[in-house]
């Protein structure tokens, strides 16, 4: 197995790629936003989405994204907005019970009781039929012409992402193994990005993630820890190592925090933010979509060779295997 790790600085001499930007967008676009409500009869669940569309009307490559304990379809919209510019339909749901409903609706001395007993299995489950559901409804909507969306969806290259919660929402909806032995997999998504990832509490790393055949993206940070969830560095950094080999990646921002991956900073945050970090977050996610969803090799080239060098700062990490 060849694993390729890189210390990267910006400013490093790196002879430019003219041919391949994944920064360029159009200036001073800004994407039509869809807010809408998928139903789930089975569950009597509705829940809300925001799709971000690009200026082109032909169909397009699909990303999803799952928000963190206590987010929303609101959150991550720098995400949104740049993956729309790309020529992305970027569609962000937001999970009740486990959206901001869990920290809006109770007295602040019980926020962080009742958020802790939010990041639960049953929690997990019901966001995992969450994107079942909306993948469901986008292919009815794709075949619906009053839907305002009959044509522009690309359901055959369709992407998964999130956050925390989110990121764990990703991993069992793109391979991940879970020890009650259930799959989550949905094989309508053909890669996945995966913001502050986390490993198993139990069982061996391997075994969970010998059963990820599609590509990966990881990011994380150095101080990248959540109080709720305990889970530390150690487990965020065990995911890449036990992933199969083949289209895997992983970014380590120095000085990152939980909240880098966000719009804003956290209460309880220590480091000031760097505005570098979303700089780079939005390159790499965009070369990694367009490598894996549009098949471009120019982006794979990329992201394979000296690209993530010309945005990475000296103490960032980048491997891929």
């Amino acid at each position: 197995m060849l694993v390729l790790t890189f210390l990267l600085g910006a400013n490093d001499s790196v002879a430019a790629e003219s041919f391949y930007d994944p920064l360029a967008v159009t200036e001073n676009f800004t994407p039509q936003t869809l807010d809408l409500t998928v139903h789930n009869g089975e569950l009597k669940r509705d829940f809300p989405i925001r799709v971000y569309l690009p200026s082109e009307e032909s169909s397009a490559p699909i990303v999803l994204f799952s928000h963190g304990l206590g987010g929303s379809r609101e959150g991550s919209g720098y995400l949104g907005k740049h993956w729309a510019a790309r020529g992305y339909v970027a569609v962000f749901v937001q999970h009740p019970g486990s959206d901001t409903s869990v920290w809006r609706e109770n007295p602040a001395e019980e926020r962080i009781a009742v958020m802790r007993r939010a990041a639960s299995p049953d929690n997990l489950l019901l966001r995992v039929k969450d994107i079942h559901g909306v993948l469901d409804q986008l292919e009815r909507w794709a075949d619906d012409p009053a839907s305002g969306l009959s044509g522009r969806l690309d359901l055959r290259h369709v992407g998964m992402s999130g956050h925390s919660f989110g990121a764990l929402t990703t991993q069992a909806l793109s391979g991940q193994r879970f020890p009650i032995g259930r799959f989550a997999t949905d094989s309508r998504i053909k890669a996945a990005l995966l913001f502050s990832p986390s490993s198993p509490r139990r069982g061996d790393p391997e075994e969970a993630f010998d059963n990820v055949s599609i590509p990966w993206m990881l990011m994380t940070g150095t101080r990248d820890v959540a109080p709720i969830g305990d889970v530390n560095l150690g487990s965020r950094l065990a995911v890449f190592p036990a992933l199969p080999p083949g289209g895997k990646y992983e970014l380590v921002l120095y000085g990152a925090e939980h909240s880098a991956f966000a719009d804003r900073s956290l209460p309880g945050d220590r480091e000031n933010r760097n505005p570098n970090h979303h700089r780079a977050i939005l390159a790499l996610s965009t070369a990694f979509w367009d490598a894996c969803l549009r098949g471009r090799t120019a982006a794979k080239d990329w992201l394979d060779g000296d690209g993530p060098r010309s945005v990475l700062e000296k103490r960032d990490r980048w491997q891929a295997k």
